[in-house]
């Protein structure tokens, strides 16, 4: 299996992780199972302890913080001076960042027997992200406006797909998934 194969192969792993993680969260607050700050808390400092001995077995330096904001653990790594090797962390597209995600929840999970949502960003990649992901839903709704037709985009993770459609709709306009797996995509319409 070559290397590219096996880094789709991870994406798509975890993609459906994700999905399927977040689907049981949204069943679970569904359900009036909130999450408690403690357990939030708890989430971050297994995760933080997952990653950091992965720091430390690649001998990578990086300051991990966490934080609690909208019922979801974030964890930031950076490190305070350009580091390659928290680079080669995020990979092409932030494949690799989407794996260590999926693997910092699996250890969550393995230790305390919850799914976690927690969200992972690397020197900065995901907020960077953010913005270009906002820029291709304003690009979209005004090509949706323009033509009148409907506009598919590429491809993205969950946590993507999720930021754009919570920009359309601020936008005013209507978006929704179609695909599966790694081919999962949004398509931007006026209704």
């Amino acid at each position: 299996m070559s290397v590219e194969s096996t880094e789709e192969a991870t994406a798509a792993a975890a993609e459906e992780l994700a999905e399927a993680t977040e689907e049981t969260s949204e069943e679970g607050a569904a359900d009036g199972k909130g999450t408690s700050v403690s357990r939030l808390e708890e989430e971050g400092d297994v995760a933080a302890d997952y990653l950091e001995e992965l720091l430390d077995i690649a001998d990578i330096d990086g300051d991990i913080d966490i934080e609690i904001r909208n019922g979801r653990t974030y964890i930031s790594i950076a490190a305070e001076d350009d580091s390659e090797g928290l680079e080669s962390l995020v990979g092409r597209d932030g494949e690799v960042l989407e794996a260590l995600q999926e693997l910092a929840r699996l250890s969550v999970l393995s230790a305390t027997e919850n799914r976690s949502r927690l969200v992972l960003d690397i020197n900065g990649y995901r907020k960077e992200r953010a913005g270009d992901l906002q820029q291709i839903a304003e690009d979209a709704v005004a090509k949706v406006k323009e033509t009148g037709a409907s506009v598919a985009l590429a491809p993205m993770s969950a946590y993507e797909r999720k930021i754009v459609h919570d920009a359309v709709a601020d936008l005013g306009f209507v978006s929704e998934s179609e695909g599966e797996g790694a081919g999962r995509h949004i398509v931007v319409s006026a209704d």
